[in-house]
């Protein structure tokens, strides 16, 4: 019987701790207590357990309200659970708007809310404006008017414009303008020389170019951190230039010299063409002759006085020091 009483006790025990942590958990008292003592007045029911319900952690909201609400600035709860219900990042509101207000930036909540939803870092874009940050551009490189490039690093002081946060253009557009802007002033130099003498004329030109606006940013300054002569390029293009007219003079004479290689088979042929012909003649000439002899215009007397006349021009051709057609030479 002790023993039934006693699990029967240790079973009530365990149901009443069980039921207390769950109604601690869905009835924050301790941060309802915390938040009282801080002069923030909420109602635990409506407000806290409201919350867990929701699905909001009343941490989230309540510590960032019991902040606010030290540093002077008023918050409704419900402005805070509906931007974290929006997915924003309360903590960070509130921390923005405190900074803010210790700086004297005029920044109140439905524009904080409106640039953390934007996804920038409101607390960030705040810090920026009371400290602007430097942004260090990669080094740009440009052709001066006399062929020679030109490598700058140029670092450029922004401060952070609350107004223009939402629909603003970020870094990158301030370092692709900047980029810009040094290209198109050192390609209008007429030699290197000027942009090493006077580095400081690349700042004063871009600079003049607002190239802030449309952007995040309120340029301040723009020194340059560095410049060095890179490759003279236009040597380098005469170069290629002079290798592509060599090429090309090349392809040409070779053309050439195709057209006089394919003349000269043209008339090797042609030749040959004709040396046929001669032989083809001579070899008609027996022909003849035994036609001659048939038909009785030609003796056989005619026929050794040819032969004897061929024997005395090769004999005096000999003696004249004359060769042979056909005869090889020594």
């Amino acid at each position: 019987m002790d023993a039934l009483f006693s699990t029967v006790g240790i079973t009530i025990i365990l149901l009443i701790l069980v039921m207390m942590i769950v109604f601690l958990y869905f009835v924050p008292v301790g941060l309802w207590v915390t938040a009282y003592f801080s002069g923030v007045k909420l109602k635990l029911v409506r407000d806290l357990v409201g919350m867990r319900l929701r699905k909001v952690p009343p941490v989230a909201i309540v510590r960032p309200l019991i902040t606010a609400h030290k540093a002077g600035i008023f918050l409704e709860a419900n402005q805070l659970e509906a931007h974290f219900l929006a997915g924003g990042h309360v903590q960070s509101v509130v921390n923005s708007l405190i900074s803010a207000d210790k700086a004297n930036i005029d920044l109140n909540f439905e524009r904080a809310t409106a640039i953390d939803l934007a996804g920038r870092d409101v607390f960030e874009a705040v810090q920026m404006s009371v400290n602007p940050k430097v942004i260090q551009t990669p080094a740009v490189s440009a052709v001066a008017k006399d062929g020679i490039q030109v490598r700058a690093v140029a670092k450029v002081t922004v401060r952070a414009n609350i107004e223009r946060l939402v629909g603003g253009a970020g870094e990158e557009t301030i370092i692709a303008r900047v980029g810009e802007g040094i290209v198109s002033t050192i390609g209008s130099s007429e030699t290197h020389k000027q942009v090493l003498e006077n580095p400081d004329r690349i700042s004063k030109v871009v600079l003049d170019k607002g190239l802030d606006a449309g952007t995040a940013f309120e340029i301040l300054s723009i020194d340059i951190a560095d410049v060095d002569v890179g490759d003279n390029i236009g040597a380098a293009l005469q170069t290629d230039q002079a290798e592509a007219d060599l090429k090309i003079a090349r392809a040409k004479a070779e053309e050439r010299r195709a057209a006089a290689v394919a003349s000269e088979q043209e008339m090797h042929a042609e030749v040959e063409k004709q040396r046929a012909r001669v032989v083809a003649a001579e070899a008609e000439i027996p022909l003849a002759m035994a036609e001659a002899f048939r038909a009785g215009n030609f003796s056989v007397m005619d026929y050794m006085n040819l032969r004897n006349v061929e024997a005395d021009t090769r004999m005096r051709d000999s003696i004249g020091g004359k060769d042979e057609p056909d005869a090889p030479t020594s």
